[in-house]
């Protein structure tokens, strides 16, 4: 079994909440209580969160992203150069909260976070290997937003020269987490995962845009900062199509970037979703690098309900994967994170639990 990450038995992140932390942020919100209350509450469940994972057998230990309210804006809010509007959204069929639609206004930058804070709570409070997510850089652009009216012209008027700051910004992150203690981060990615839907790569060609550019401007984006972290350091990115309560966004197999994914892209480990057909196959994986010591992490059990899988068809499937990578670069988790936003997924603690201890199991099974 692997004694560094990504894990055989690993996760993305996100968790549920419980009910104590909803009632504190409705609480915090309509002004009832102060943030050290809010804090408190929050401290409370992330210690619970962190003692489960512990005792069903997870080696990497997330804070289930809890102070978030989104498991992306939360982050990029922060960098200096942003600011937001606040804005009713759907996502798909289901309506959200107002959610923060983040723009670019000034010179990007980075001055510190909230979240090397969170980290170092999450770390001081377990003994395992303490992960910590925060979105890719690319989701600053993501394509479902024109980048044009994501990025104010008098800040930046191309995205090379926007790119640039924004790398820096993400070095100076990462290392930031580096020096609290942090040896394993992953970069949360819709980007890629969205462009390899037809529908999408559609939307993105009639407002004027080349989707192959803008991936190829993203890795470029990406590398320059993996390029700079530290060697004892892991960062894996996990693709993902979208996930709010259920929902989803996008579809389409990976063959569309899987050059880009699998032969260019400097990351250590990659979280795909393979819980469903919209994922496609696993053949883009035959484009993994040979040398080196890349892993797919196969996200074969779904978050988005609450039945658990047949332990006996995640075996077949991870079988099926050896076809194109061998079993020693493969890992396993669910699909996506429970949580990606405050709201959570359409599931019940116990069947999450459940599912990251099946996952536990069949890793002890395959792999030891």
């Amino acid at each position: 079994m692997s004694k560094t990450p990504p894990f055989h038995a690993d996760h993305v992140g996100s968790l549920l909440r419980s009910t104590a932390v909803h009632q504190a942020r409705e609480k915090y919100a309509a002004g009832e209580i102060d943030y050290a209350a809010l804090q408190a509450a929050e401290d409370a469940h992330i210690r619970d969160l962190i003692a489960k994972q512990e005792e069903i057998g997870l080696k990497s230990v997330t804070d289930g992203e809890t102070r978030r309210a989104v498991w992306s804006t939360d982050f990029l809010q922060e960098l200096e150069g942003m600011s937001f509007a606040e804005e009713q959204a759907s996502f798909g069929d289901k309506t959200l909260h107002p959610i923060r639609h983040l723009k670019v206004t000034g010179k990007l930058g980075f001055s510190g976070h909230p979240m090397i804070e969170h980290f170092r709570f999450l770390d001081a409070n377990t003994n395992a290997t303490a992960k910590m997510t925060i979105p890719s850089p690319a989701m600053l652009v993501s394509p479902r937003r024109n980048w044009r009216e994501v990025v104010d012209r008098a800040a930046y008027d191309r995205l090379d020269t926007l790119y640039e700051d924004l790398a820096e910004a993400y070095r100076q992150a990462v290392q930031a987490f580096y020096d609290a203690g942090c040896r394993y981060l992953q970069f949360d990615d819709c980007a890629f995962a969205f462009l390899c839907d037809e529908g999408i790569r559609e939307e993105v060609t009639s407002r004027g845009d080349d989707p192959r550019a803008l991936m190829e401007g993203w890795t470029e984006l990406i590398n320059s900062v993996l390029a700079a972290k530290p060697a004892d350091m892991t960062i894996t990115t996990h693709m993902c199509r979208g996930n709010f309560r259920s929902k989803w966004l996008a579809q389409g197999g990976y063959e569309t970037i899987a050059d880009l994914l699998f032969e260019r892209l400097g990351y250590d480990g990659f979280f795909l979703e393979y819980d469903s057909d919209r994922a496609g196959g696993f053949e883009p994986l035959r484009r993994l690098r040979e040398s080196g010591d890349q892993v797919v992490v196969l996200g074969l059990l779904t978050t988005k309900v609450g039945t658990l899988e047949a332990k006996d068809d995640i075996k077949r499937r991870i079988e099926q994967a050896t076809e194109y990578v061998p079993l020693d670069r493969l890992r396993l988790s669910p699909q996506c994170g429970f949580a990606s936003t405050e709201a959570g997924n359409e599931l019940a603690q116990d069947e999450q639990w459940a599912k990251l201890k099946m996952v536990v199991d069949i890793a002890d099974e395959v792999w030891s």
